[in-house]
């Protein structure tokens, strides 16, 4: 079984005096089912799942239910043996929103208190978007990813205390030992061929071959543009879904990396408002990662966002290198030099940050240039650059040094990321270190002598 992170919370979650309910979000195919699965027939006598996908599909049997007293009593008619109280029955929710007017009733499902309950979702978004009566305070929300760098590290038989040590070098700003070294970046680049999908990862520790590992995204690629057509009932809309979303790894390699309205339908004069609820499903989905554009870096950084300049990522560095080079692992595993990698590791690294709970900007100014990432630092309160460099010549970064030189914007360091080994602080505030080294951002901003309560 693969190691996930957000096993431990769902575990104290369910453990807890709490009675809310836990509410697990993210794309399909990300391992939520499964894990809220593991930790519910691990915890509890009885374990009921209902998944509502499958139910719509098939016998509706829950799909016009009125009530939450008639859903009590389906409940009953159907799992009348296995039904104790809240301290021995779980029930699961799965895919809730196929039928949003569960989504409204957690708040009673929770007050009532008969059973606890826990629910997953893939279009949670766009759902309670459209739901009148939001269950707020009754719920826990929690988004899921695919594995991250680090969960993927232990599914290759990477060790705790070799990980433990990584983390102590980082927060040391020191590097790693060489071979320690050529070990991770060796994996590194077998995720980015992978990525983090459960059922890809599986593939790949089974048989290591990657036309199975291909497969397996192929399948995942062709769910989610299948799925625009399923929720998005405008045809027109439907067919834009699917061109955006495809756009996505052409776009990256151009200099501006942004999808431009004018090039989605090919009309000039296109602006991105006319397409806001098509970047609204690729983003609430979350079969696409979002880098907003800001108009002013300055900390906090929300404050300058600009709602019409949005950079568009896979969610899975493993779908785009899948798209961009097949079976050819050669680009990715050699370090052919005529092959651009940067695509994958911007992806890569964009993945990694919203794992970590970073929410993402960039600032790209016709004087300055474009800074692939800007983070809110909250342990400086200032905004803190990121560069992501795949070849060699890493301390090349010009627009980087532009930014770091204008004065108003009060900024005094900034990161890149490269495959070197390095950990170097330069007298301009920029820090050099391995591209790996991303598994260790925290997004939390608190210090050592940071108060927690107030």
């Amino acid at each position: 079984m693969l190691y996930r992170k957000i096993r431990h919370f769902i575990v104290s979650h369910l453990a807890s005096d709490s009675d809310k309910i836990l509410l697990v979000e993210g794309a399909r195919q990300v391992g939520k089912s499964y894990i809220i699965r593991d930790v519910g027939t691990e915890m509890f006598t009885n374990f009921i799942e209902l998944n509502f996908v499958k139910d719509s599909e098939g016998s509706h049997v829950f799909k016009d239910v009125k009530s939450v007293d008639d859903f009590y009593i389906l409940l009953s008619s159907l799992y009348g043996s296995r039904l104790g109280d809240k301290t021995d029955t779980l029930i699961f929710l799965d895919e809730i929103q196929e039928y949003p007017q569960y989504v409204t009733w957690l708040k009673f499902l929770r007050e009532d208190g008969r059973y606890r309950f826990i629910a997953s979702g893939s279009f949670l978004g766009l759902s309670l978007r459209d739901t009148t009566s939001l269950p707020v305070g009754s719920v826990v929300r929690k988004v899921m990813y695919s594995l991250d760098f680090e969960e993927f590290l232990i599914a290759n038989d990477f060790g705790v205390d070799a990980l433990q040590m990584m983390r102590e070098r980082f927060t040391n700003e020191e590097p790693i030992i060489e071979g320690l070294h050529n070990r991770v970046m060796d994996l590194f680049k077998r995720y980015l061929l992978v990525g983090g999908m459960p059922d890809a990862v599986n593939a790949y520790l089974l048989t290591h071959n990657i036309a199975d590992v291909r497969q397996v995204q192929d399948d995942i690629h062709r769910m989610y543009l299948a799925d625009a057509s399923k929720y998005e009932e405008d045809f027109g809309k439907r067919l834009r879904i699917r061109r955006i979303y495809e756009m996505v790894p052409s776009q990256m390699e151009n200099k501006k990396k942004r999808v431009v309205a004018k090039d989605i339908d090919g009309k000039k004069g296109a602006r991105f408002a006319q397409y806001r609820d098509e970047f609204e499903y690729l983003l609430s989905s979350g079969i696409t990662l979002g880098v907003d554009g800001i108009s002013n870096p300055k900390f906090p950084l929300v404050e300058s966002l600009v709602k019409n300049l949005v950079k568009l990522y896979m969610n899975d560095v493993g779908l785009l290198s899948g798209i961009l080079y097949r079976y050819n692992v050669a680009p990715v595993l050699s370090d052919v030099a005529s092959v651009n990698l940067a695509s994958l590791y911007e992806n890569v690294v964009a993945q990694e940050l919203v794992a970590h709970g970073h929410r993402l900007y960039y600032y790209d100014n016709r004087k300055v240039g474009e800074v692939d990432f800007l983070l809110n630092d909250y342990q400086h309160m200032s905004p803190l650059p990121v560069e992501v460099k795949s070849g060699k010549d890493y301390t090349v970064h010009s627009a980087l040094n532009r930014f770091l030189s204008v004065k108003d914007y009060g900024i005094s360091r900034a990161i890149v990321l490269s495959n070197s080994r390095e950990v170097r602080l330069t007298d301009k505030g920029v820090t050099y270190m391995p591209i790996y080294n991303v598994m260790f951002l925290d997004s939390t901003g608190a210090s050592a002598d940071s108060p927690l309560y107030i």
